[in-house]
């Protein structure tokens, strides 16, 4: 996801989902209600799995490295996607993600 990719406003309704592309270190933020984010798939021996959170209003899902999210609305929601910062210490991954990548490197 490029800045100019971007939507200013994604407003979702309970039970609707988006799919979006995302590049590493982009974030998608959430600025009401609650969304489940499901991660890229990803590979653990030889089984594939996709690891999936739920965000509040004011968190952020900072995307690990690049492929397709699924986020899915718990309740009227709205997000907004934010390009890749310049410096990684503004948008901080959740302390599960870090675990995550610490078990898969």
């Amino acid at each position: 996801m490029t800045p100019r990719d971007l939507p200013s406003l994604t407003e979702l309704l309970t039970g609707q989902s988006l799919r979006v592309a995302l590049d590493a270190g982009a974030a998608l933020m959430v600025l009401e209600g609650r969304v489940r984010v499901v991660s890229p798939p990803s590979w653990f021996g030889e089984t594939v799995f996709t690891v999936k959170n739920d965000y509040r209003e004011g968190e952020a899902y900072v995307a690990e490295r690049g492929g397709w999210v699924e986020v899915e609305a718990q309740g009227p929601a709205r997000i907004r996607g934010v390009p890749k910062p310049a410096s990684h210490t503004a948008l901080r991954p959740s302390p599960l993600a870090r675990l995550l990548r610490l078990l898969l490197a």
